[in-house]
């Protein structure tokens, strides 16, 4: 790894730690849907927005 990380840096690049959330965790689907609706309610595009994320991806039934 060590080697990978020089290789890496003479290459002009550097590591960045991105932390994301955590799809596994039991409430992840129910922050998204909240995240969702917020943008639907309050951003002017919010109807665009949505169906072009509906559109993207197949929703599983509740």
């Amino acid at each position: 790894m060590a080697s990978y990380r020089q290789r890496m840096r003479a290459a002009g690049l550097r590591p960045v730690q991105i932390w994301a959330p955590d799809s596994r965790a039991p409430d992840f689907i129910e922050k998204c849907h909240r995240q969702a609706r917020a943008v639907a309610i309050h951003d002017p595009a919010g109807d665009e927005i949505m169906q072009f994320v509906a559109s993207m991806y197949e929703w599983p039934e509740d």
